[in-house]
């Protein structure tokens, strides 16, 4: 599910009054995110796939008011050093022991890989929808999304990024055979039961089945690992909390995204993003217009956007209003710029980006 989508549908799905058709309102917010993508045709997220799939070289100057996601899970970006490994979190059970536990804390992925075979492309864990995700790859083979949930609905009706948006909607049958899905090239479906009360589901674009189940056998299901990213937030507005966690490193190490959602009941969201790449220009063009707790930060026009200047090769920015002028749910109330300016003045950003070692 793309960034967008999840802002999305995260907000309505929880928080509009009334019953909600999941399945309409992602393909209207694809609609949208295609619209809002052509108005923004340089984007930083444009220019880290560069950075990552193509190894383009240079200057990248880009305007971060048209961020466009973190990159998409299916690009093949040759390694070039090793990438990260979500830390071990201490004392916490695996998916295998507490299947309960599975998409409940943000900080915290029940779930694992063998890393000495697969390479981790990202880490997730949307506690809206109740799912832990890991994008990893097996040697050379093509990507593969792996995503858990204690709730076997969550993961039959949220779509699969690349694929058809009703391609799996009601056909997962989590008996452990592969689903081969119409309207892609060779995409593949897995879904089976690790453990009574866990569910999950490995997707993969191109390849064969006994390329996906392989993949499948390497999955750790008896240990946890923290959602680790290079960027932490010490101060939070009154009643709100931490509910996303998401981190890329496709790219790594000449590019990384992250980006930690925060909520506070009944409707309010705001997007904290962390974007790294090594082609980036240190200087922004624009100068200070906010203090952020003795910090210099910038209000993007709009209104609805802050950034913590002086990242080297990196933004962080905050959208803490609704993105779009129409669709708003009903009874949605915006975070707002002061408590934006709370959370960046707050935030922990690792000294050196592409080293994990210094991640906060």
């Amino acid at each position: 599910m793309t960034d967008l989508d999840q802002r999305i549908a995260s907000v309505l799905r929880e928080r509009a009054d009334g019953e909600i058709d999941a399945r309409r309102l992602l393909r209207g917010s694809r609609a949208l995110g295609r619209r809002r993508q052509v108005r923004r045709r340089a984007t930083a997220g444009t220019a880290l796939a560069l950075v990552g799939v193509l190894g383009f070289v240079g200057v990248v100057r880009v305007d971060v008011g048209g961020l466009a996601g973190r990159m998409p899970w299916t690009a093949t970006t040759p390694a070039v050093s090793p990438p990260p490994v979500p830390p071990l979190a201490d004392g916490v059970p695996g998916g295998s022991d507490r299947p309960d536990l599975v998409g409940t804390d943000p900080q915290v992925l029940h779930v694992s890989l063998d890393s000495s075979r697969a390479r981790y492309l990202g880490w997730s864990v949307y506690g809206s929808h109740q799912i832990e995700s890991i994008r990893f790859r097996v040697g050379g083979g093509q990507p593969v999304l792996l995503e858990v949930s204690r709730d076997a609905k969550a993961l039959d009706d949220t779509p699969i990024d690349g694929f058809p948006v009703q391609a799996v909607t009601g056909r997962l049958t989590f008996d452990g055979g592969v689903l081969r899905v119409a309207g892609t090239t060779d995409g593949l479906v897995k879904s089976w039961q690790p453990v009574p009360g866990l569910y999950a589901r490995a997707a993969m674009l191109g390849g064969d089945p006994a390329a996906l189940n392989l993949a499948a056998g390497l999955v750790r299901w008896d240990e946890a690992r923290r959602c680790a990213a290079p960027v932490r937030l010490t101060t939070l507005p009154a009643n709100a909390a931490v509910t996303g966690c998401s981190v890329d490193v496709t790219g790594f190490p000449r590019g990384l995204t992250a980006q930690l959602t925060v909520s506070r009941a009944p409707s309010s969201t705001m997007w904290t993003r962390l974007v790294y790449g090594a082609m980036m220009a240190d200087d922004t063009g624009r100068s200070s217009n906010r203090d952020l707790g003795g910090r210099p930060g910038y209000r993007y026009p709009d209104g609805t956007r802050l950034e913590l200047l002086g990242i080297p090769k990196g933004r962080l920015t905050v959208d803490f209003a609704w993105p779009y002028p129409d669709g708003r749910p009903a009874g949605h109330v915006d975070f707002t710029e002061a408590e934006a300016a709370t959370v960046l003045a707050g935030a922990q950003v690792a000294k050196d980006l592409p080293r994990p070692q210094t991640w906060p």
